[in-house]
């Protein structure tokens, strides 16, 4: 994914940038880059089912608490 522009006789600076993003675009290296800027490798079978467990057994003991009345009234939500 290489893309090399000389600079031709005569040819003026901006004309060589006008030429090199042409190229770019036409290239789509840059829509390459864009799409795999948030690329997130899949979680294997053993980690999501290790992460299922965490909740389970988080939500577990939060019922529990809630049972026996010893979770705090004012338990603020994030906001995002």
């Amino acid at each position: 994914m290489v893309l090399e522009v000389k600079k031709q006789e005569r040819e003026t600076t901006q004309a060589l940038i006008r030429r090199f993003t042409k190229n770019l675009q036409r290239s789509r290296i840059l829509m390459q880059a864009r799409k795999n800027r948030f690329f997130k490798r899949e979680k294997s079978d053993e980690m999501k089912k290790t992460a299922a467990l965490r909740r389970e057994t988080a939500k577990i003991k939060y019922e529990k608490l809630r049972k026996l009345g010893q979770l705090k009234t004012n338990v603020s939500k994030r906001r995002n």
